[in-house]
């Protein structure tokens, strides 16, 4: 018969992502909700993330500074090919 190892508290600070991804094994998911079941302080954190998650989720990511795509596209090109002017 094969136990399962409940996570820590410290694991679950690791897991929790996961967790709220569906990216863990099934075992780890099981194991993490064993966790959650027993643990208030987890329960707590798990709730929070998830919360911040969802809030996010719908946000859009800031548009970048202006000049941004410039400095990028120059730093990505071999010395002397950014230069304005040449070829």
């Amino acid at each position: 018969m094969c136990e399962a190892v409940i996570p820590t508290c410290r694991d679950m600070a690791e897991l929790v992502t996961g967790y709220l991804e569906g990216t863990l094994s099934i075992r780890t998911r099981a194991a993490a909700r064993l966790h959650l079941a027993v643990c208030d302080a987890c329960t707590r954190y798990y709730d929070q993330m998830r919360r911040t998650i969802r809030l996010l989720g719908g946000t859009p990511p800031p548009a970048p500074s202006e000049g941004t795509e410039e400095r990028v596209i120059r730093a990505a090109l071999p010395p002397g090919q950014g230069e304005s002017g040449g070829s």
